[in-house]
């Protein structure tokens, strides 16, 4: 008889990253981390120090920016009063409305449901309270045993009130108002009022504006595909004006072809920036019907035709100017890119755009043009230019130095010899330490890489690196990274 043991060994603590300055900081840490006495705020090094097992992601906050956005929309269905508390925070307000949903309680356990994230909640008299008593994990519901710190005041004024052996809300809640703004000034006691209830702390509730849907009718079936597109274009001119007085641009465009046997097409486009221009839009559902592989069948005539805008963005109005600028000429590219994402397929026009980190391979990725925005390339303090051509992987070379660690004085690529007559460098690049084996993430100890910008004697010129400095390892190795033009 044989026994199996099994041994699971404890999730490593998790924390989000982010650049402070010059210092790399924890974003965000997860529970694990805290138990490893890790804290938000915290630089990177001394949390390595603390935590040698500490697994580590880059931060997001746009993307966390759009994830609390999404979640804001999804509470409207509990109350119209909705509001984000950023950066991780939602703030409700359910007077009269717990009964639709079977209680305080049950309505809770249904919005944590839908959130689909791990969350504490905490209900009070007031925003103020009630936000207080979430985010300190206070679950008896008493705003009096939590911490002054509880007050959001800035860290000089929470010690001050620590030094006057004020430590909870209980303890400023006891003593004289007047005696406490004298003291600690009007805004400690202003957040004071309010947590307890005694004053008003309002919320500026998310506005979800309606959805812009048109629809038309027709006393007899259109037959034409060019009289259906016609109708199209009416529909948007009309949409364009609701666009307008709203200060919105449409994203994604979907027009629904209404036949008189029940049968719809459905055609959706999508712009790379907010558009309300009916020409563009139609010309972009042009494209979409060039490119259908089962053609537009009008059958016996379209008597419906229904569109909506699902998804918006803000587009203020814009003074245009007399002659050609740089901002219509982005609206040219925009509207190039556009059209041949709808005809090509979006993952078939790509654009590079760059990414926050230090090695050259990794510092950009491809994403469809149309969501990609045009960015300025960083550049940092002492960067040489970089070339256009870069080799993946980058290419071995033999190379032979003057020094040990001077440039290369010639070197051998692809079986040819070359005499370097000029070189320019080095431009070091240190090894991404901070980051672990993490899916995309590198590990954390990698030689440090020395470029150098060459020139030949033919006048080529080439960025070749040395893989680590000698202090790192006997045998550095040279590799050819990119060409200039």
């Amino acid at each position: 008889m044989a026994a199996g043991l099994t041994i699971h060994a404890p999730p490593e603590p998790l924390a989000l990253v982010s650049r402070t300055g010059n210092a790399l900081r924890l974003f965000a840490v997860d529970a694990f981390a805290v138990k490893a006495g890790l804290e938000t705020g915290m630089t990177l090094a001394d949390a390595r120090a603390r935590c040698p097992t500490l697994v580590t992601k880059p931060a997001d906050p746009v993307l966390d920016a759009r994830e609390l956005d999404r979640l804001v929309r999804a509470m409207v269905r509990f109350t119209p009063m909705v509001a984000a508390d950023p950066p991780d925070g939602i703030v409700l307000d359910v007077t009269g409305c717990t009964h639709l949903f079977g209680g305080e309680e049950e309505l809770a356990r249904q919005a944590m449901a839908l959130a689909g994230h791990t969350a504490r909640h905490a209900s009070g008299p007031n925003a103020t309270a009630a936000r207080a008593l979430a985010r300190h994990g206070a679950k008896n519901g008493n705003v009096q045993t939590l911490p002054v710190s509880a007050l959001e005041l800035p860290e000089d004024a929470v010690a001050a009130l620590r030094r006057a052996g004020l430590q909870r809300i209980g303890d400023l809640s006891r003593r004289p108002m007047q005696t406490l703004a004298a003291r600690f000034g009007e805004e400690m006691v202003t957040r004071l009022r309010q947590i307890l209830g005694e004053a008003a702390s309002p919320i500026a509730p998310r506005r979800i504006s309606a959805p812009i849907r048109l629809e038309t009718r027709f006393p007899e079936p259109l037959i034409r595909t060019d009289d259906a597109l016609d109708a199209v274009e009416d529909l948007l001119e009309q949409a364009a004006r609701d666009l307008e007085a709203r200060q919105l641009g449409g994203r994604r465009f979907a027009v629904t072809l209404c036949r008189s046997d029940n049968a719809r097409r459905r055609l959706v486009v999508d712009t790379g920036r907010p558009e309300r221009d009916p020409a563009i839009v139609l010309r972009l559902l042009h494209e979409r019907i060039d490119t259908l592989s089962d053609p537009l069948d009008p059958g016996f005539g379209f008597d419906s035709i229904e569109l909506a805008i699902l998804r918006t963005e803000s587009l203020a109005a814009r003074q245009m100017a007399l002659e050609g600028s740089r901002e219509e000429a982005s609206d040219d590219l925009s509207a190039l890119i556009d059209r041949l994402s709808t005809r090509l397929g979006p993952n078939r026009v790509r654009r590079l755009t760059p990414c926050d980190r230090h090695l050259p391979e990794v510092a950009q990725k491809l994403l469809p043009a149309r969501e990609a925005k045009a960015a300025d390339w960083p550049v940092e303090q002492g960067q040489l230019p970089r070339p256009v051509l870069l080799f993946d992987p980058p290419q071995s070379v033999d190379v032979i130095a003057g020094v040990p660690d001077g440039p290369p004085q010639r070197f051998r690529w692809k079986g040819n010899l070359h005499e370097v007559r000029l070189a320019e460098g080095p431009e070091r690049i240190g090894a991404e330490w901070w980051r672990k084996r993490t899916g995309h993430l590198v590990e954390g100890k990698q030689p440090t890489r020395d470029y150098y910008r060459i020139e030949d004697a033919e006048g080529r010129r080439y960025w070749l690196f040395r893989h680590g400095l000698f202090e790192e390892t006997s045998s550095p190795k040279w590799y050819l990274h990119g060409l200039f033009p």
